[in-house]
């Protein structure tokens, strides 16, 4: 076997030229999204008033195993890909492990991380389509971020509403996305009737996801030349973020690499679909038995404790119902540094998959992750997201195992982002101010309460 260095890079003639589809790997497909107000599928037209045509025709594409990337589109990641993959040399022997860690780095933009593959195409055929303007949340303020910066580039306005507590922790993300020409609104707000709804329903919530989707869904279906975009959960946005685990491939395979096992944190889905596409393509092809692990917060415990059901995506309950794993569209997380992963449910193909068994889940509490982060800031030199960082806890608690049995595996995991704007929680960690928080079983079982009825 080549010497393996420490960063693998590929010329730019070996980035992919399309993006994968892992449903037309499925033989058996995800359950179908279905219209709230008849429970029948959703048609093109049900979904046009909200998405841009394009993402629509590749939301419910489940046949085409690739589909071509824009030439403008590709000419845009030209400017930050190829990103590194990097072998964690420091971290295995910091871990004392026969395992192999591999991590593939998808913060050197400046978003700072894996948000903008999917912002640029979804700005883009919004562009095409003569739209004017775009709406869309943010969690962590990663994707708010990425947004502003697509839709700077090809000149679309941008609205985003930001989960009120992490515009609360993160305020310069919000100074970011301002700086791209974005307007930033604190979700829940009193600008949309959901808003004020939610405000009433919850007096002093920091807020959720599923609340600042049903405040940009509403502006989006208000406002002329509008639509709503999104950065995690539905099947296009993972169709965008493929691009990351094909890279990771084809560097793996310059140097006869297989991994054993591939993790990624998870919270609608976006960095775990993307790291695991080409991958777990194989596995459904029966070429392999890769193990996939999806890493969640144990304050928003989808995979690991929710219900595989169908759900409403936002609080508001305007979206189109999910067959996914869900704590239930009326669950409001604790306002903790999980950020981006504080979101009620799963994307559908990915909860489909682990339903089915080709994947398995853990929950950490956000003290053991921040530990973690410290531990592998210390040795491989970056400061990484909270919401990455559950893979990285992961990934070393694997790596332990192995130091145990002498197993030599390879491990996979994905590092979506910097932690640069996550200092107050690094903050909290130090100061011994964090505190770890766990949903009881009845608290879940408020949120199930907010389950529709479909059958």
């Amino acid at each position: 076997m080549k010497n393996i260095p420490y960063k693998i890079y590929l010329e730019e003639d070996e980035m992919p030229r399309s993006y994968q589809n892992l449903r037309a790997y499925m033989k058996d497909k995800p359950d179908p999204m279905l219209n709230p107000a008849t429970l029948k599928p959703v048609s093109f037209e049900d979904m046009r008033p909200v998405f841009c045509d394009a993402c629509i025709e590749q939301e419910l594409n489940v046949s085409d195993k690739f589909i071509p990337i824009p030439e403008e589109v590709f000419n845009f990641y030209k400017m930050y890909r190829p990103s590194p993959l990097v072998r964690a040399y420091n971290l295995e022997k910091a871990l004392d492990t026969p395992a192999e860690i591999y991590y593939k780095f998808e913060g050197t933009n400046t978003s700072g991380s894996h948000k903008l593959n999917s912002a640029v195409p979804q700005v883009y055929y919004a562009k095409q389509q003569g739209l004017k303007s775009l709406t869309t949340e943010t969690g962590a303020g990663q994707w708010g971020t990425a947004l502003s910066m697509a839709s700077a580039f090809f000149g679309v306005d941008t609205k985003v509403y930001m989960v009120k507590v992490s515009a609360q922790q993160k305020p310069h993300r919000k100074a970011v996305m301002e700086t791209y020409g974005a307007q930033v609104i604190a979700s829940p707000s009193d600008t949309t009737e959901a808003g004020r709804k939610i405000n009433e329903m919850y007096p002093g919530t920091g807020g959720s996801l599923g609340c600042a989707i049903s405040e940009a869904v509403e502006v989006a279906v208000k406002t002329p030349n509008c639509r709503y975009v999104l950065g995690s959960v539905l099947n296009h946005v993972l169709l965008h973020q493929s691009i990351v685990g094909q890279e990771t491939k084809t560097a793996l395979d310059k140097y006869g690499i297989k991994p054993d096992v591939v993790i990624g944190c998870a919270g609608g889905g976006s960095n775990f679909g993307g790291i695991i596409t080409p991958f777990m393509a194989e596995r459904l092809e029966g070429k392999t038995n890769t193990e996939f692990i999806a890493v969640e917060p144990a304050s928003c415990p989808t995979l690991t404790r929710g219900r595989y059901a169908y759900d409403f995506g936002d609080i508001g309950k305007v979206t189109p119902l999910i067959k996914m794993y869900t704590l239930g569209s009326g669950f409001m997380p604790s306002a903790n540094h999980a950020g981006g992963l504080r979101y009620h449910g799963m994307n559908g193909t990915i909860s489909k998959l682990y339903h089915d068994g080709y994947i398995k889940a853990v929950s950490y509490e956000q003290t053991k992750v921040f530990e973690a982060a410290e531990a592998f800031a210390k040795v491989e030199g970056y400061l990484p997201a909270p919401e990455s960082s559950h893979a990285i806890k992961a990934a070393m608690d694997e790596a332990l195992r192995c130091r145990e049995t002498g197993e030599k595996k390879k491990i996979l995991f994905c590092l979506t982002g910097t932690g640069y704007f996550d200092l107050s929680g690094y903050q909290k960690y130090n100061s011994g101010e964090m505190s770890d928080y766990i949903p009881t079983d009845e608290e879940l079982e408020a949120g199930f309460k907010s389950l529709p009825v479909t059958e």
